[in-house]
């Protein structure tokens, strides 16, 4: 905690972070957007693969990290570039969480949200303050940076965990977001304390910047509208680029006041509070909707395993541990026959395809038999990993794919009863 004479020598610095405005919110989102697609840019279209990427992305980050501490006051070019590769690189820590260390979405979440509420505790128990407009000293702008890499990964894995493994779907995820960062709005406009307010909404944020960017660059047979993760980084990228740099010439995101004019005079015990109960809000309905959308897959798969197709159906079914894989499998045979007439950019554009669809359907699969599903989900994991090396192999290509295409035969050894 600063002493006087450090709190009057403060006042003189300026905020090193810009102020929230609508132009704030806007860069915000693009730049989720940009972390979801741009990730998957470099780890699937230049082939780098998650571990190559997450380096390259981490010296970058480092790079950038370190012009934002030596700069005296806000730049919005350094502080906005830092933020986009704060996001790439906080859904590359998810991504590599789930993908390489096969840690569920929902451990992922918790040990995310635990860090945050970690964060946020020693930055309020030192510095007395969560506040963005007094980060003018180097151990503030260290907590506010933790607290934007954690709610990024956070945001990535609740986002991923909504949409993906619950089933939800990109738009529906995003609408869900949306409605808590409007009732966040009204709240904050009926007297919730900014700084709660804040916080929230920058979480929330994440999961709707990832959600629009899937949406956009997934194909249309994986429900999105297909440009592509190259295509839906440059645009919003050169929206960044252009908001930007009107910013820095309109110097319309500055913060012009001092830490005194800053201050609101709110009774610390009305805001602890409001923390608490908007924790306990958010905690009953998040977990309450999880559990209500595991018990709609568990009950849609015991009416699929109990149909009125009799006895013959349900020998059929055991016979068949994760259901009807066929979508799979021809994804597979196409990419196959992709690799071997050498078309890679094809193979990997078709196994795109594989993995949204294997991603959408994780909950309900899982779900039926977890031990076959890592099996299956480890096979398509080669796949990948061997198709978006940055000079894929044909022979090991191959191989990876024939193999899957026989472990889904394996599981789905004849056709489902007419």
């Amino acid at each position: 905690m600063m002493n006087s004479h450090e709190m009057k020598n403060s006042e003189k610095l300026l905020s090193k972070v810009p102020e929230v405005t609508l132009y704030f919110w806007i860069i915000k989102v693009l730049c989720t957007t940009v972390g979801e697609t741009a990730a998957d840019f470099l780890n699937m279209s230049l082939g780098l693969g998650l571990i190559g990427t997450s380096v390259i992305m981490g010296g970058l980050l480092v790079m950038s990290m370190v012009f934002q501490y030596r700069a005296s006051k806000y730049i919005p070019s350094v502080y906005w570039l830092t933020v986009v590769l704060v996001s790439v690189f906080g859904t590359l820590v998810t991504d590599l969480l789930t993908d390489n260390m096969h840690v569920p979405l929902e451990t992922s979440t918790i040990f995310f949200s635990l860090a945050l509420a970690i964060t946020f505790s020693i930055w309020f128990v030192s510095e007395k303050t969560l506040s963005i407009h007094s980060i003018f000293t180097v151990r503030r702008e260290t907590f506010y940076w933790l607290a934007i890499l954690f709610t990024f990964a956070l945001g990535t894995a609740t986002g991923d965990l909504m949409a993906e493994s619950l089933g939800l779907g990109y738009l529906t995820t995003g609408f869900i977001v949306c409605s808590v960062v409007a009732i966040m709005g009204i709240a904050w406009k009926l007297g919730l304390d900014s700084i709660l307010s804040f916080w929230i909404v920058y979480i929330m944020t994440r999961p709707l910047g990832a959600s629009l960017g899937d949406y956009l660059s997934q194909s249309t047979a994986s429900g999105g509208v297909g440009l592509g993760p190259t295509m839906t980084s440059a645009l919003f990228l050169a929206a960044i680029v252009l908001t930007v740099i009107f910013l820095s010439i309109t110097k319309r995101d500055m913060i012009a006041g001092s830490i005194k004019s800053e201050r609101r005079l709110r009774s610390r015990n009305v805001v602890f509070a409001q923390v608490i109960f908007v924790l306990i809000a958010l905690l009953s309905v998040s977990w309450g909707g999880y559990y209500w959308r595991n018990g709609e897959l568990t009950a849609s798969l015991a009416n699929k395993s109990f149909s009125d197709k009799g006895r013959a159906s349900a020998t059929v079914s055991s016979m068949r541990p994760l259901g009807d894989l066929s979508l799979y499998r021809t994804i597979s045979v196409d990419s196959l026959a992709l690799v071997d007439s050498g078309k890679f950019a094809e193979a990997k554009s078709r196994v795109r395809d594989l993995e949204s669809a294997w991603d959408r359907a994780a909950g309900r699969l899982r779900a039926m038999d977890k031990e076959i599903w890592t099996k299956v989900d480890d096979a398509i994991d080669s796949v990948l990993h061997n198709l978006r090396a940055f000079h894929p192999d044909t022979t090991e290509c191959h191989a990876s794919l024939l193999s899957l295409i026989t472990t889904i035969d394996a599981l789905d050894p004849s056709p489902l009863p007419q």
